[in-house]
């Protein structure tokens, strides 16, 4: 590809995100009655339900926060960062910084706080609204967040565990995933410089030595807590969108820490990973797969969702970016082609979230329980970004 094919191909991100979907959050999910957000989006962005689901709130404050650090001093993208840390700080946790999972339009506790990601997404959040107002409110508020999510990490579920104590214990691979990309964006904040980098190095100890699986190539989303191989519906799950997305959080990390080998590894694994999980015959990726073949326990398990895509497009472009591999060049093309063709909505701005396995769309929706401001966003952030610094550097 030319300098000016990587150009353009930037703008395309670049607008789509800046012209479409930025806009249609802004106006669409603000409660401007209660504070916070709604997610539950239709196609048009006429709201369909409005609880507020804890860490979609977390993920829409990082957004708007994050832009506004990073992009541009827009007093508006500011303003919805704040209106959301508002009521998320003021009624998204138990008084202990434990983040429910969900709450009331008004902001009562609907879903305890079982769900340890609702508490990762609220701490970077106050992180990003730290950094944007130098208000010490939010600092703190991420620093108490942060000590709770590493307090409950070897016990995540607490209390609000389903499974029975001792029978079959298992961690999960998602917890040390979102970790090691939460380190990265607290990190302005945290003065305790060797807790740090302690964490970031237990994260990618897991990731790369515990869940990650040489003889099939890809990560396991659940282990026994001593590392084992389990033979159940949770121990042989893999989740190939997972995976890449944690791959690009490991390329973050070995840039951070100044080692490309780090960055190396990850690429040469996530090639591993989209081969593995990709639909030879209908295109895209699969939402969940079993390790040694059997039916999965997921209904859903062939479905093809937003996430898994742009988390993938991400992993694939920004691992071209980084090592030269021509390799993530081509699977980025193939995966651009899927979403803009798939995933784009042509009537209406954000895009869909969830095809069926042939590509044809399942729900209209643009945000509900699960879908919210974050990964469309992001994604389109990330890519537009390493695509014009390709450019760039031709």
């Amino acid at each position: 590809m030319t300098r000016k094919q990587f150009s353009e191909m930037a703008e395309r991100y670049r607008h789509e995100l800046y012209s479409g979907v930025l806009p249609f959050w802004l106006d669409n999910s603000q409660d401007t009655q209660y504070g916070g957000y709604f997610t539950c989006l239709d196609r048009d962005g006429s709201v369909f339900d409005t609880d507020k689901f804890v860490w979609l709130q977390g993920r829409e404050v990082w957004m708007f926060a994050m832009l506004y650090n990073k992009v541009e001093k827009n007093p508006r993208w500011l303003a919805c960062a704040l209106q959301g840390g508002e009521f998320l700080l003021k009624n998204g946790h138990d008084g202990n910084y434990d983040f429910y999972f969900s709450l009331t339009r008004e902001g009562k506790p609907l879903v305890q706080p079982y769900n340890i990601f609702s508490n990762t997404f609220a701490c970077m959040a106050f992180a990003q609204l730290a950094v944007a107002t130098e208000d010490e409110k939010w600092a703190d508020a991420a620093r108490k967040t942060f000590d709770r999510i590493l307090a409950r990490r070897s016990n995540p579920k607490g209390i609000w565990a389903k499974g029975y104590p001792g029978t079959r214990p298992m961690k999960d691979f998602a917890l040390p995933m979102i970790i090691c990309n939460m380190a990265l964006e607290i990190e302005p904040i945290i003065s305790d410089k060797s807790l740090l980098d302690k964490t970031i190095e237990e994260a990618l100890h897991e990731v790369f030595d515990v869940f990650y699986q040489p003889s099939i190539g890809v990560m396991v989303e659940n282990l026994a807590p001593d590392g084992t191989l389990l033979d159940c519906f949770e121990g042989r799950k893999v989740n190939p969108g997972h995976d890449l997305e944690a791959l690009w959080f490991m390329m973050n990390l070995g840039l951070r820490l100044g080692k490309p080998e780090i960055i190396k590894k990850s690429m040469d694994i996530a090639l591993g990973v989209i081969e593995y999980g990709w639909d030879k015959e209908y295109g895209g990726i699969y939402y969940f797969m079993d390790r040694l073949g059997h039916p999965t326990q997921e209904l859903e398990w062939d479905q093809k969702l937003w996430w898994v895509h742009l988390e993938a497009a991400i992993c694939m472009i920004k691992g071209y970016q980084l090592t030269g591999n021509q390799k993530a060049l081509d699977w980025f093309l193939r995966l651009d082609d899927y979403l803009w063709t798939h995933f784009k909505d042509p009537d209406y701005p954000e895009w869909f979230g969830y095809l069926n396995r042939r590509g044809e769309v399942l729900l209209p929706l643009k945000g509900g329980k699960w879908k919210g401001c974050f990964h469309v966003p992001r994604a389109l952030y990330q890519i537009g970004n390493i695509l014009q610094e390709i450019a760039d550097s031709k």
